[in-house]
């Protein structure tokens, strides 16, 4: 058979998921704003690019003055994986976007995150585990 007919599959081991208990926020601020970070806690998240300053932050941490959307609830994918680890975050977002469900996407040096609005926080955990997944909450 000709290889370029041939398929890659991708083996994405079933991965954990914990949801963090509080409430976040997504904060919209003009690019060069400065911004205090946030309180150390479970996951916050500080972005300044050209064309605006994002970041997200417990609700309760939301900067006064910046563009606030409200009500997200936060996965956190437990388990580390090399960079080279093709389908990670696909196999968490797939099964979401079946489910119709909205997200904010983004990742560290060692993990993902992936935010849902709080109204689709338990279906996005039912989705998650339809699809192998398991969620600590």
């Amino acid at each position: 058979m000709n290889a370029s007919y041939l398929q890659m599959v991708w083996i994405v081991p079933t991965l954990t998921l914990s949801l963090l208990p509080e409430p976040y926020a997504v904060c919209r601020l003009p690019a060069g704003t400065p911004v205090s970070s946030p309180e150390p806690g479970a996951f916050s998240l500080l972005v300044q690019a050209v064309e605006e300053t994002t970041l997200v932050c417990p609700l309760n941490q939301a900067p006064s003055g910046a563009e606030i959307d409200a009500g997200w609830r936060c996965f956190r994918i437990m388990q580390n994986f090399d960079f080279s680890v093709p389908g990670i975050l696909a196999s968490v977002l797939e099964p979401l976007a079946k489910a119709g469900i909205g997200i904010f996407a983004t990742s560290t040096f060692s993990t993902d995150y992936v935010l849902v609005k709080e109204q689709d926080a338990e279906r996005a955990a039912d989705a998650l585990r339809a699809a192998a997944h398991r969620i600590d909450a």
